[in-house]
């Protein structure tokens, strides 16, 4: 028999002409192992491609994770074919088995892979749309019951969002608009300037403001203000578990909650579009009356002429359904939030971000339905 020892005592190779066995010795832990884990890890890794050594464990004293990890990628996450092991150190050898192997996953992997996650991704959408559904056919069943039983009518809830959503949004609103107005009636003079149509910019600025810019500014930014406050509130209140004493105490929902929101938030936005298309034209007058020299007397009298009254009715018609659509989705992605604080954040930024997209494409909706409206 012949025994060949390594110069850091870590294992013994042991030979008698008929079998090969590896004695592993020491301490086999993070401490011990440190500077030396990737040196012991290559000499080890040498041995192990003779597939009939017999890999002996009992001579370790200490085995911690940081081992038992060496190993397992020394046996390139195989169990060798001949292997000795203590029964403490059998059950560690054991939970790194059933762990989930990295490598088999990717070899997996098919051409298929991206064909399932468009279909998760349809799935999702079709689960939310199919709640959004459900929430406004519970919604008409509130009306019918508020038409039935008008002393019901959550006025106090409804006052308050009104409040919350439109008199609180007044600055910000306006200081956007106002900015808009003077950059838009800015850039636009610099053009007209140059082929002596000074004048045409009381329509440029009255049809794209009042039509296109006054709806579509208000409703961003009352996603992206009003409508994460609604999903973080109806968030907290799961976290909170005040949705669960509500249910407990019989009280509806979507009664208390939904509607009231829906409601305030959809007389809300007219009011607001109105405001901002205001000040967006007031900034536009005041840039054009510096940049070309028109008096705000002629805009004045010109706006009604240049722009016909359809594109306000349209406009505001525009802001109530964005209005009632961000207060639907707001609350559809708060009510689906999880009881911890992850799914919080997560929930708040999906309902922003599908509220923007849904209020964009619902403005294209209008531009071609209404083409022909309010058009000279």
């Amino acid at each position: 028999m012949s025994t060949q020892k390594s110069g850091n005592d870590w294992y013994q190779l042991i030979d008698d002409d008929h079998s090969g066995r590896l004695l592993l010795t020491g301490d086999f832990t993070l401490v011990a192992l440190e500077n030396r884990y990737r040196h012991i890890a290559a000499a080890l890794a040498r041995h192990a491609e003779n597939r009939d050594l017999c890999w002996d464990l009992s001579g370790i004293r200490h085995l911690d994770t940081a081992g038992i990890v060496l190993l397992w990628q020394v046996w390139n996450a195989q169990r060798p074919d001949h292997l000795i092991v203590r029964p403490e150190h059998e059950k560690m050898l054991r939970r790194i088995e059933s762990l989930p192997n990295k490598k088999s996953q990717t070899e997996n992997k098919d051409f298929l892979w991206p064909l399932r996650a468009v279909g998760k991704l349809g799935l999702l959408l079709w689960d939310n749309l199919t709640s959004i559904i459900i929430m406004i056919g519970q919604l008409l069943l509130d009306c019918l019951y508020f038409l039935r039983h008008p002393a019901y009518i959550p006025w106090r809830e409804i006052s308050a969002n009104l409040y919350r959503t439109g008199a609180q949004a007044l600055g910000i609103t306006a200081l956007v608009g106002f900015l808009i107005g003077i950059v838009l009636s800015y850039l636009s003079s610099e053009q007209l300037q140059m082929f002596g149509a000074d004048i045409f910019i009381v329509n440029i600025l009255g049809i794209s403001i009042i039509r296109e810019l006054g709806p579509l500014l208000a409703a961003i930014l009352v996603a992206g203000r009003s409508g994460s406050s609604m999903t973080a509130q109806l968030g907290v209140m799961r976290v909170t578990q005040e949705l669960d004493a509500l249910t407990v105490m019989g009280i509806s929902h979507s009664q208390r909650l939904i509607f009231p929101k829906i409601i305030g938030l959809g007389l809300a936005m007219p009011l607001l579009v109105l405001w901002t298309s205001a000040i967006a034209l007031l900034g536009g007058i005041i840039a054009a009356e510096i940049q070309l020299g028109l008096s705000y007397y002629y805009f004045y009298h010109a706006l009604p002429d240049s722009v016909p009254i359809a594109n306000l009715w349209l406009g505001l018609g525009k802001g109530a359904v964005s209005g009632m659509v961000i207060a639907l989705i707001a609350c559809h992605f708060g009510l689906r939030i999880k009881p911890n604080t992850e799914s919080l954040g997560e929930g708040t930024t999906t309902s922003v971000v599908t509220s923007i997209t849904v209020v964009i494409i619902i403005d294209a909706i209008f531009a071609v339905v209404f083409s022909d409206v309010g058009i000279i």
